[in-house]
Formats: structure tokens, sequence, C-alpha cells
């Protein structure tokens, strides 16, 4: 990301030319293009807050390849900060902000194992995680929020900022926070090396526009402007010769003076601060080198004490297990009741909870003293794993009334809370909110409870009809998947006579691709662990029935579904992959999701995927697609439980 950026103020107002549109994520072999707006008067209105959650994928690498991926660039910035720092071999370092991994790297391969990196961007991360597998370097890449590391109080010895990595976020206030972070993560004794662009030379030699070859296929075209807070605001249009524009993004970075620089790190608790080197980068391609062309090294240590040694906490040890209430009536199960399978699967859950070593369980299912027995609880547990997804009484509405039950009485537990398991109820919801975040998802319309008719169709056939609010697939069968009016308006009056006509029917165009589903178990930007992608293999699937995975499949042993499908990993390619991780992360964070959760996507006839639902407390059977996924990467039912666990009490304890 070349960000000499900013751009000559235009009289015209911005006109979109209009442009195939895919997603990053896109399986298609052919360059995806984008809309492209024209000329604009204020680059700065077109900045996003977090425009460091999207822009850092292949076109980072493609614009920056000359610094970024140069490796003789990198072997002498490594050979510097080691030479300034004089690190101990077993010294802890943190390459903050680390990309694709080159200066952590760097530093295995030079013998200093005890490196880490992290950074935000999930592309990066796994092109980091790639390289040191190949190389087999024993370094540890995680991802996350520079604002809120995922490490205990005194932990590193070296903590780096490099490759000019700071000053994206739109407040000052922000790069205080992530300074006051790393000062808390430091030893007394630690050190931080931040390297960044000199901003009075980028202020004397800003240009409000440039452009420059990439290779011979790819050119890149920059307009840039300085605002009065500091910041140089970049807008980068990138494209391909003969398939036209690729890319056309704003990003924005904060400049620094060295006097700047310096009262900040003192207002963030450093004393000591040295400018220790300049630096010019030279590339292969020498043209426009933006904030990387002209750099300034400073050490620093953190005025600080050590902390005080913490009181060993109370292990999370004794858990009470809430569950659905097998007593009562179920109008999700085909007759209503709990039934054998049932038991056997609540008998697979207890067997599989008692081989994790110093957990007590307890089990509560009775609803009609649940209420009172949350006095016990709170007396004598420390944790709750909620499991109860049929809700308060069974009823699917109420589910977010036990984690509300809890939090009154002051409990710990894991999983969504209320808000959370409200919003993902809502199908509609999610999708706006998928919108709203450039998040794909099918196109489709609401029939609500005074519709009357729908034959004014502008999406073409065919529709699937779900009911907008709901788990667990029901009301979703073979007769929800419509090719003509005739079969639609069948499938709206038996959504409306199984549900009601109060609640809304979702009327969504029927995707064709490949079915899946994605896990993530832990809290991002702290700890996570994304679960391998899973699809639906419907080649068993008698021909002539739609492929989904509906009721019929999930809760009816006489279904043609039952015994035809089942869950393999999911063969895509890896833009397509990152995608859809990345998207899931932005996803369970905007949705308030904790602890662990399931998206279900599905690809269209172009290898777009789009959003279908997002799952907080997904289904824990043993038998499930969680317990598929964890299984895939090697955890068996009782470790996917354990990790639930542990992410709930890292959460609590953070």
């Amino acid at each position: 990301m070349k960000t000499l950026a900013g751009g000559a103020a235009s009289s015209k107002a911005p006109k979109a030319v209009r442009r195939p549109k895919a997603q990053e994520g896109s399986a298609a072999k052919s360059i995806k293009l984008t809309e492209v707006l024209g000329p604009v008067e204020d680059l700065q209105s077109y900045v996003k807050a977090d425009w460091w959650r999207h822009i850092f994928n292949a076109n980072y690498l493609r614009t920056d390849g000359d610094v970024v991926n140069d490796a003789a660039i990198t072997d002498r910035e490594v050979d510097l900060l080691v030479d300034i720092l004089q690190p101990a071999p077993e010294a802890r370092i943190l390459d903050l902000c680390c990309g694709q991994g080159r200066h952590t790297l760097g530093l295995a391969r030079r013998g200093f194992d005890q490196a880490t990196g992290l950074d935000r961007s999930h592309y990066l991360i796994t092109r980091a995680r790639g390289t040191a597998r190949k190389e087999g370097l024993n370094v540890s890449f995680r991802e996350g929020d520079a604002r809120k590391l995922p490490w205990p109080t005194d932990h590193f010895d070296f903590v780096l900022i490099l490759g000019n990595s700071f000053g994206y976020f739109e407040s000052r206030n922000d790069d205080q926070t992530v300074l006051r972070e790393i000062r808390r993560i430091l030893k007394p004794t630690g050190k931080l090396l931040l390297d960044l662009t000199d901003g009075d030379f980028m202020r004397a030699r800003f240009e409000p526009r440039s452009w420059e070859w990439i290779d011979k296929n790819y050119f890149v075209c920059r307009e840039r402007s300085l605002t009065d807070d500091d910041r140089l605001i970049s807008r980068e249009v990138i494209t391909h010769v003969s398939k036209g524009v690729i890319s056309d993004q704003f990003y924005a970075e904060r400049l620094y003076s060295e006097p700047q620089m310096r009262d900040l790190l003192k207002e963030c608790g450093y004393m000591e601060t040295e400018l220790c080197e300049q630096v010019t980068t030279e590339s292969q391609r020498n043209q426009d080198l933006g904030m990387m062309g002209r750099r300034m090294i400073y050490t620093s240590r953190p005025k600080k004490e050590w902390a005080a040694p913490r009181k060993k906490e109370k292990a999370l040890r004794n858990v009470a297990v809430v569950m659905g209430d097998p007593r009562k009536t179920d109008i999700v199960k085909p007759d209503g009741t709990f039934d054998e399978d049932d038991f056997a699967t609540i008998h697979r859950l207890k067997e599989a909870l008692s081989e994790l070593n110093g957990y007590r369980f307890q089990f509560f299912d009775n609803h009609d003293t649940l209420q009172t027995d949350v006095r016990r609880i709170r007396a004598e547990f420390d944790l709750v794993l909620n499991l109860c997804d049929e809700g308060f009484g069974n009823q699917a509405t109420q589910e977010l009334h036990v984690p509300a039950l809890l939090e009154m009485n002051g409990i710990r537990y894991t999983g969504g809370n209320p808000q959370c398991l409200a919003y993902c109820y809502d199908k509609s919801l999610v999708r706006g909110v998928a919108k709203e975040m450039d998040i794909p998802v099918p196109e489709a319309f609401i029939i609500k409870a005074d519709d009357t008719t729908f034959y004014e169709l502008t999406l073409p056939f065919p529709f699937i009809v779900k009911p907008n609010f709901g788990d667990s697939s029901f009301g979703i069968t073979v007769d929800s998947v419509c090719h003509d009016v005739a079969q639609l308006e069948n499938a709206i009056l038996k959504a409306r006579d199984t549900f009601g006509y109060k609640h809304p029917v979702l009327i969504e165009q029927f995707l064709t691709g490949k079915d899946l589903s994605v896990g993530i178990i832990g809290n991002p930007p702290g700890p996570y662990t994304a679960l391998p992608v899973i699809e639906e293999d419907y080649s068993s699937l008698p021909d002539g029935l739609p492929k989904i995975c509906g009721y019929e499949a999930k809760w009816d042993p006489e279904s043609p579904y039952w015994s035809a499908l089942r869950s393999i990993p999911a063969e895509l390619p890896e833009k397509t992959h990152g995608f859809l991780i990345a998207s899931c992360l932005r996803l369970f964070e905007r949705l308030g999701c904790r602890d662990y959760a399931r998206f279900d996507w599905r690809m269209d006839s172009h290898g777009t995927p789009r959003l279908l639902e997002a799952n907080p407390n997904p289904g824990w059977c043993w038998d499930g697609h969680l317990a598929k996924m964890a299984a895939l990467a090697g955890h068996n039912y009782s470790d996917m439980l354990g990790l639930i666990l542990k992410a709930a009490e890292e959460r609590i304890r953070s």
C-alpha cells in the first residue's frame, strides 16, 4: 500500500461507473472487476473508519510487492533491527501488525524461536502460517486487534511495529491505546521498536497524484490529500490492462513528525526514546514508494515497575449445564416430545463432558424450577454451560430468556448474550447487517402478515420460502423450494399455517452452488479457532429432490435426506476460503457472538458465497455440524466441548 496519497479537489460530483461486481472470495478464474467512482471532491468522506479491515489482501501484496515481498529488503531490515536491539536468542519478541510475517519469519530463520506475529488480516496471517509450515519454522501467528492484545502484563522483551504499520485508526486516541497496550505487555526491562514514515518528509514531498506500472498487466493510479489533523488520505485505483479496474479503494494514515512522536510516546508512559536510524527504501520498481520511502526508527522503554504478583485465580471448575426440559412439549421435534434419540444424544454429551479433566458437572433441565435453581447455581458453581438451545420452556422465541435469567443473577455462562440471540433469531435483520458490511446475501423479500399478493416478482425463480424467525430448519422442507408462482403460493400458505399469519415469511432466491458451513470457537479479536469449512454432499440424493439440508435431513429418519446427506471437507480456492473466514470473523464480532458460532453460506451460480444464516450457540450434539468440523480439525467430541469451555473461561478472565 503506497500511501504517498491524497487528492486534488474536483468540482464535479462523483459518478459511479458500473462494472461487473464480485466478492474477493469468488471462485471464478477470471479477474473480478468492481464498481468505480469517477472524480470525487472530498477523498476523506470516502474513507471508512475501519478501512484496514478490508484492504490487506492479494491486491496489497500486488501493489506493494516491490517492498513487502522483496526478500533482500526484508533481510536488510531484520539485520538492522537485530543490530539495534541485540536481543538474546531466548527473547520473547512480538511483531505487531506483522502482515504476511516477513520480519517474524526472518527472526525465526535467525534462531529467535520465541518470535510471535499478530495482525488483523486473516488473509495475511494465513499466508504467514503457510510459509512457517512450509519452512518448518517454530513461530506463532495470531489474528487480533492491536488495541486489545491477548497476552498478560510484563510478557514480552521486545515489541516491534515495522514497515509503517502505525497510525491507521481514525482517532489519535486509538494510537494512544495501541501504545499503552504495548506498554502493558512489555516487561519493565523491555523495549519498543517503532518503524514509521517521516511525517515532515512526506508533507514536504507531497504529490496530489501519481501512477505506476506494477508489472506488464497491472498499473495503479493514486490520488492524495492532507487533512488538518495530520492524516494523509489515499485513493488507489488498480487496473488490469485488458480486464479493467479491479479495485477502487480509500484509506488514511496519520503522519507524525519526530517531535510529535516523542510527545506521543511520553504521553503513553515511555521514556528514553531514541531516533536510531533513518531508512530510505529502494525497490526494483523504484517508482512511487509512498510512505515506505523514508522512515524513522525509534526505540523507547516503558516507564513502569513490575506488576504485583496476581493472586492465583480460582479455576472455573464447577460447571452447571443448563439444557432443554424433556418433560415439556417441543414443537420443533417431529412428535413434539423428547424421544429415544434425544436421550441418547444427552447421554453422549454427559459421557463426553465426563472425559474433561478437572471439571465437575451438574445438569439442570427442569424449567419449572430453573428460576429458583439459579440461586444455588450462583452460590455453588463457577460457570454455566448454556446448552439450552430449545429456549426457556422449550419455546424457541424464549432462547434468550435463559441467558437473561443468568445475567440478572450475576452468573457467568457460555455462548451468546440475550441481545446476540435476539439479533440472530431474525434472519432479515442478519441479512441487513451483512449487507451493511458488504457481505453478500441472496436476493430476498419479506411477506408480512398483511401482504395478500406478491405477483409482481422482480427476481427470477427458483425461490426458497423460510420463516423469518426460527432455527433448527423448522419449517424448511422439500416443499419450500419453488419453481413457479403456484408452488410459491402453496409454500407461503403452508408456512402461515405452521407459524401463523402474524409471523413474516422470507422469500429468498434459491442458490444452487456449494452449501457451506463455517465454525468459529473462541472470541475474536482475541484467541479463536476457525474450524475447517464443510459442505453438504448431495450426490446420493435421489433425482428431483431439492438440494437442501432442511427439516427432513435433521429430524425425519424416514426421509431420503436422512441417509443420503453427509458433510465433507469443502474444496475451495484459497481466496474463497479466506473471504469466508474473514467475513465470519467480522460477523462474529458485529453480532456479538461469544465463545462459539456457526455461519451457513451458499454459493451462487458464479461461485460467490452468500450468507444464509448466523447461528450463535449452534447445535452442540455429537453428530452436529460443529462437531463434524471439529473432527476435521483433529478434535473429538469431548475436545470440542472443552474448547468452548476454555473460550468462555478466557473471555471471563480477560
